[in-house]
């Protein structure tokens, strides 16, 4: 992943311990990763990198299968990259209809707009109790853009 240097020195250790194709092993999580990984981002959730680009962080708590604390931080960033942030969330915490209301906030003109994320949803919405390893390859891909794309914001 392309990130400026100090970001990537600020989150290597939650990378290390959580690599991007062990990240978000469920399409629907049933609860957030252990409390050591939580506990990387807790650590660093104050960093000024951090705190001056809430969609960073919204991201990251999504990375750790945090869907409550990435939800409060989304919900509060009244941009369409927040509504992005916040329409993958609901659809991770199985909410299908409210995750595509969220995309649609959006609206048309975005980083996430080639991968189709209202039809992402509906694959999801249809399989999701089986993770189907492309669905997750796919969610992983989307979280990496959005997130490449918010960080790349953060720096220029």
């Amino acid at each position: 992943m392309q990130l400026s240097k100090p970001l990537s020195d600020l989150l290597a250790p939650l990378f290390e311990a959580l690599p991007l194709d062990k990240a978000m092993p469920e399409l629907v999580p049933g609860k957030a990763q252990g409390s050591q990984i939580s506990g990387l981002v807790a650590a660093i959730e104050n960093e000024p990198a951090l705190q001056k680009n809430k969609p960073l962080l919204a991201g990251i708590w999504l990375y750790v299968d945090d869907l409550d604390r990435s939800h409060q931080v989304s919900q509060s960033i009244e941009t369409p990259i927040g509504s992005l942030w916040h329409g993958i969330m609901h659809r991770r915490e199985g909410d299908f209809w409210n995750s595509k209301y969220w995309f649609r906030r959006a609206g048309t003109e975005h980083v996430l707009v080639s991968m189709d994320p209202g039809g992402f949803v509906d694959r999801v919405e249809q399989t999701y109790k089986n993770n189907p390893p492309d669905l997750l390859a796919q969610q992983r891909k989307e979280w990496e853009t959005l997130f490449q794309f918010c960080a790349k914001e953060a720096t220029e």
